[in-house]
Parts: C-alpha cells; sequence; structure tokens
C-alpha cells in the first residue's frame, strides 16, 4: 500500500523529474490536511460500529425489499453479512483516509469484489447505496466536531462505488 506522498514520489522518479509546482501544491494539500484526516479516522474507529448500524438502518428503510423474502439481507446470516461488508467498506475507506490515496482499496477490498458479488447473486446497487450512506453520516460528524474541510471525506468511498458501479448488474 501507497500513501499520497510515496504515490506522487513514484510518480517523479519514474519519469526522472524533479518535484515541480503541481507535485509541492499536491503535498503541501496532503500535508495541510493531515490533522483531519486522523481526526476523521479517530472518529470512525471510535464510532464504527454506530455508523454501520445506523447506515444499515438507512438502508433497509430506503430499499426494504433486501429484507423481504427472497431479498438479499432476508435471513440473519444474509443480514450478518451485509453488515459486516459496510464494516469492512468503512474500515479500508478510513485507510485510504489517513493515506490519502486509493491504493489500499485495489489491494484489499476492490480487486475481484464486483465478480465475487455477480457470482453469490448480491446486488451491487444496494452496496453502493450504504456506501454513500456511510460517507454521508461521516461528513455530518465530522461537521458536527468542527472539522470545516470535509471534502476529502468523499473520496475514498465516491472511488469504491464508482468501482463497484463499472458493471452493469
Amino acid at each position: 500500500m501507497r500513501d499520497a506522498v510515496t504515490k506522487l514520489i513514484k510518480n517523479y522518479d519514474i519519469s526522472g523529474r524533479y518535484l515541480d509546482r503541481n507535485a509541492i501544491d499536491s503535498l503541501q494539500d496532503y500535508f495541510t490536511s493531515g490533522k483531519a484526516r486522523v481526526a476523521i479516522a479517530t472518529m470512525i474507529s471510535g464510532n464504527a460500529a454506530t455508523i454501520v448500524r445506523d447506515a444499515g438502518l438507512k438502508l433497509f428503510e430506503e430499499v426494504p425489499e433486501l429484507l423481504s423474502p427472497g431479498g438479499n439481507a432476508y435471513t440473519t446470516r444474509r443480514y450478518s453479512a451485509c453488515l459486516r461488508d459496510m464494516d469492512y467498506y468503512l474500515r479500508y475507506a478510513s485507510y485510504a483516509l489517513v493515506a490519502g490515496s486509493m491504493d489500499v482499496l485495489d489491494e484489499r477490498v476492490l480487486q475481484g469484489l464486483r465478480e465475487t458479488y455477480n457470482s453469490l447473486g448480491v446486488p451491487i446497487g444496494p452496496t453502493v447505496v450504504g456506501i454513500k450512506i456511510m460517507s454521508d453520516m461521516l461528513k455530518e460528524m465530522a461537521s458536527e466536531a468542527g472539522i470545516e474541510n470535509t471534502s476529502f471525506i468523499d473520496e475514498p468511498f465516491e472511488y469504491m462505488n464508482s468501482q463497484l458501479s463499472e458493471v452493469s448488474v
């Protein structure tokens, strides 16, 4: 897994270039947001169970057919698996937030996930909705905690959703 700094330096090293104004600005943005990134990761760590539970409740309100007979969260086992997966996405999103890089999501979450979900008949649409709900909840929590710039919170969640949504199910 690479963080934003390592990734940037690697890209410049491969092309044999010195860091230019764009690179310096990118590094400055990353370091300026560092304290907020750690605060958000701490917020996630301390509230993960609540975030997942509340996001799950909201997801099932928005997509109630998931809980109906034949729905993908109908049985206790499937319901638990859904919440487990949401927790998984939240945890890895926290890693990506701190790293300022989406590499961990590619390496640990997204590789093969669409294929796995498709083979198991898990609908990707509700997964995308659940990930978006968690992102919105986290931005609201951050705002309530006085963190002014919350734009970076969207990055890992939107990245997961865009990668999952590439395949029509």
